[in-house]
């Protein structure tokens, strides 16, 4: 067999199969969008208060749900005004409907039965956290955890799901309000290279390298990773959910707990309610002081260190003061006995012949911790005859008195 027929001879149409069924796998998993992601809603931070219950009959059902809502907002600022002020909701001071609709942000529909004349409903509403907070008598700002990334992992059937495709407990953290908690949470939409970026093995790494790099990319400064183990009892049966919930790349637990859903369609209620409770669970953390940041996981830019010595150095140049002093020198021995007067005075830290004219005057550069004022004050006060000349002093020796 010769070279070119050894290493050019024809694939077997196996492995080229193989190859273009990997192909299209990667292919899906990175491109069908349709398949996951589910983007964050409500990232503002409204006020927000649910599991308001209201009965209202009417004439008609619509008259009914109208009246349900204007229900709802009454009951839902009573009981807003309650949970900031930590009083009961009977203290509650009540509201115009006019002033509620102003400051209302919206009705959430959680549960609801319309009848011909009859409204039975489970409600949640919103109130606009600038205009209510007016009237609440919120001022300030309310203390936040550092930028934490979420990843939400799911177990179900023995699998680990986080962005890698659509999964319920990703939607319950989608829906999740964050605006009111504490916790600054980072939530992605599991688009683009985030199924890539933060999978499920990633939310177990405890290297900090690529945490670093991952942290600064999503504007984040730590990490949670609130965890379910599904446990479904038979289709359309009970489902067991064991959540955890952990901080940081070294997975500490902060939290553990059991819920229970009667059905499969009772399962995204049952998550909804994992989810404050994890919240919960890390606002306690981080009042009580472990979540607190980590070093390891912060990007920092070494700072040169510059000696002691330096610096005061640096300080005392720049309270020094250069004057130039001009003196009668008519001889050289005059001249070193008034540079050894000035530099006896106080706060003088040099003196330095700028221009010599021995029989004529000299220009001298005198060093001065302090204003130019002081220099003349002191100069004065040993017995020299002090003139302003071009921005400097000219100094003589005050004539002795003739006897």
């Amino acid at each position: 067999m010769t070279f070119a027929k050894r290493f050019f001879r024809p694939i077997p149409l196996s492995i080229l199969g193989a190859g273009a069924l990997l192909g299209a796998l990667a292919f899906a998993q990175l491109e069908r969008a349709d398949e996951r992601g589910v983007p964050p809603i409500d990232g503002s931070g409204s006020y927000e208060v649910s599991g308001i219950k209201v009965d209202v009959a009417a004439r008609t059902a619509d008259q009914a749900r109208y009246g349900g809502w204007r229900e709802a907002q009454r009951k839902g600022w009573k009981m807003l005004w309650a949970r900031v002020n930590g009083k009961p909701v009977e203290n509650a001071p009540g509201l115009p409907d006019s002033t509620l609709d102003s400051i209302s942000g919206g009705i959430v529909v959680e549960r609801e039965q319309v009848g011909p004349n009859r409204y039975v409903a489970t409600l949640g509403v919103l109130f606009d956290r600038a205009r209510a907070g007016e009237l609440l008598g919120v001022k300030g700002a309310v203390r936040r955890s550092a930028p934490m990334l979420v990843i939400p992992v799911e177990w179900s059937g023995a699998t680990p799901i986080s962005f890698e495709r659509r999964s319920e407990w990703q939607k319950a953290w989608a829906r999740f309000r964050a605006g009111n908690s504490p916790i600054d949470y980072v939530r992605v939409s599991g688009t683009g290279a985030d199924p890539v970026l933060l999978n499920a093995a990633q939310a177990r790494r405890p290297g900090r390298s690529w945490w670093r790099m991952l942290l600064d990319q999503y504007g984040a400064a730590n990490i949670v990773v609130p965890e379910v183990t599904l446990f479904r009892q038979w289709p359309g049966g009970p489902v067991i959910g064991r959540f955890v919930a952990r901080y940081g790349p070294d997975a500490t637990v902060v939290d553990q707990f059991t819920l229970t859903a009667d059905t499969g369609d009772a399962l995204p209620a049952m998550l909804d309610r994992a989810v404050q409770r994890t919240d919960t669970a890390y606002t306690r953390a981080l009042q009580e002081g472990a979540m607190r940041g980590d070093r390891s996981l912060v990007i920092e830019t070494p700072v040169e260190e510059v000696p002691i010595d330096d610096v005061l150095d640096q300080m005392a140049a720049a309270a020094t003061t250069t004057v130039t002093v001009q003196i009668d020198t008519p001889d050289a021995a005059a001249l070193r006995a008034q540079e050894a007067q000035l530099r006896a005075l106080t706060g003088v830290t040099s003196v330095q012949t700028g221009s010599l004219a021995l029989g004529g005057t000299s220009s001298l550069r005198v060093a001065f911790s302090g204003p130019v004022s002081a220099l003349r004050e002191a100069l004065v006060a040993r017995g020299w005859q002090v003139e302003d000349a071009g921005g400097g002093l000219r100094i003589r020796r005050a004539a002795t008195p003739a006897p």
